[in-house]
């Protein structure tokens, strides 16, 4: 049931994308075919101009960048390797052969689970621009052309990448993986940009799952190299700004990862508001096709399939099920809210989300164990009453101009300064800040709050946003076009 995820998230793979750049494919196996770059390849091509960070970024992962399916069959390099066990898109990861560090076998990834043997390209540095594009395209092993899955562009900036912009690690990282810089420095820079994404402790956006959550505190401390590229070049997919677009001196960098390392890994929110939303996303599910068992007991909403699986289809957006916004309209169904929910045993609550109160009523073939336990707790200590906010015409209670000041620092990054970069709807009807904002305000309150499903949108209580903050925003957001 399980399906690739977006970008989202940070862990899908390339693999061997520079696998033998310089000095080889060399592994502990005799079949490991050597593809050093010919000495004789010719350089007095025009200059090859295009984009290093972009390059920096395609090394991490290509389809994140490209808006490509992730790979599913291993790339064909892989199998002269045997230590490292990853399969399919890991495979096609240029970090995965050779490491966040550049080093491959040389580095951080001469041990342990990532272990291929390969070597890095950190001897690429300085390297001519063509010679490196040559590689890429297969002129040294046909097996590592990439110029199938990208254009050439692509690769030229990938090239360029590996020219131009490798550091070595050593100059940041301690050998205890600590950071040489200053903490108390990092943290100005942190506040100035980081934290308006990633909140005041790095805990706003889970890189990772439920069970095994994922924040900047543990990247910064497990994988310090990690942490370091993607600062410099940001993330795949995301409009996470480049350390070097932003002129930021490599000690600016080594200082914000010593206050990294500072922060925490406790998560700041349960996520089960998520999962309230669409639990298939956060989970990285396909969606249901079949309606909900219980949807059969009422026939006044007539959506159908995944919409009858959503907690929010059913008890709405405020919490409030047929006593609050979803009282009439196409969206009523009858169904109470869960309001009462704060008032209720764990053991009750998870009676109802497992059929034990209701055969009809079972998530557990869907939900795991940490899923079900999220549900809970956001139901027992983290829904909210935003009808103080909400006027019954569904006008904001707050100030618009502190709102554009909030929307303008994390909001604009990503939805642009109208609102308008992404469209939720379709290019019909499409859906916008602004549209959401002035037709449905509760679900505007439950995002800000929570974030959304399946994307890097970080939960407003964990950047420090109060109902008041959001109210603002929600005030700023209904001046927005809408189309």
């Amino acid at each position: 049931m399980k399906k690739h995820l977006k970008s989202v998230l940070i862990a899908a793979g390339i693999g061997l994308l520079f696998a033998g750049i310089l000095g080889g494919c060399s592994t502990p196996q005799p079949e490991a075919s050597p593809t050093e770059i010919p000495q004789n390849i010719s350089t007095e091509s025009p200059e090859l101009v295009g984009d290093p960070v972009r390059g920096g970024l395609l090394y991490d992962e290509w389809w994140g960048v490209l808006g490509l399916d992730a790979p599913t069959t291993d790339q064909n390099l892989w199998k002269t390797q045997t230590t490292n066990t990853r399969t399919g898109a890991d495979t096609w990861r240029c970090k995965e052969c050779h490491g966040w560090d550049y080093k491959g076998v040389d580095g951080a990834y001469g041990s342990g689970s990532h272990k291929t043997g390969f070597v890095g390209v950190f001897n690429a540095r300085g390297k001519p621009v063509a010679e490196l594009l040559a590689v890429l395209k297969g002129s040294t092993n046909p097996d590592h052309d990439f110029s199938s899955v990208m254009e050439a562009q692509d690769l030229i900036d990938l090239a360029l990448f590996m020219s131009q912009d490798l550091v070595d690690a050593t100059n940041f990282v301690n050998p205890d993986n600590t950071s040489q810089g200053d903490p108390a420095q990092g943290k100005g820079k942190y506040d100035e940009v980081c934290g308006y994404c990633h909140g005041p402790e790095g805990n706003a956006i889970n890189f990772a799952s439920l069970a095994e959550p994922e924040f900047i505190g543990h990247l910064a401390k497990d994988n310090p190299w990690e942490f370091l590229h993607k600062v410099r070049f940001g993330q795949p997919g995301w409009p996470m700004p480049s350390a070097i677009t932003n002129e930021w001196t490599d000690q600016d960098i080594a200082n914000v990862l010593a206050y990294a390392q500072s922060l925490p890994t406790t998560s700041a929110v349960s996520w089960g508001g998520q999962l309230y939303d669409k639990w298939w996303d956060v989970l990285g599910l396909d969606e249901p096709t079949t309606d909900q068992p219980l949807w059969k007991t009422q026939t006044t909403n007539t959506r159908t399939g995944a919409d009858t699986w959503r907690c929010k289809e059913c008890h709405g957006w405020d919490y409030s099920g047929v006593e609050g916004a979803y009282g009439s309209g196409s969206h009523m169904t009858g169904f109470k809210g869960i309001s009462e929910a704060a008032s209720m045993s764990t053991e009750e609550l998870t009676a109802w989300l497992t059929g034990k109160s209701n055969p009809d009523h079972d998530y557990s073939a869907v939900l795991d164990e940490a899923a079900l336990n999220a549900l809970v707790t956001f139901m027992q200590k983290e829904t909210f009453d935003s009808a103080p906010y909400i006027n019954a015409d569904k006008t904001a209670i707050g100030d618009p101009a502190r709102g554009q000041v909030k929307f303008e620092k994390t909001c604009a990054a990503c939805h642009g300064p109208e609102g308008m970069k992404r469209n939720f709807g379709s290019a019909e009807e499409p859906e916008f800040v602004g549209t959401i904002a002035l037709d449905n305000p509760w679900e505007f309150f439950h995002k800000a709050h929570f974030g959304h499903p399946g994307a890097p949108m970080p939960a407003g209580v964990a950047l420090g946003f109060s109902l008041e903050d959001i109210a603002n925003l929600l005030a700023y957001a209904q001046t927005l076009p809408t189309k």
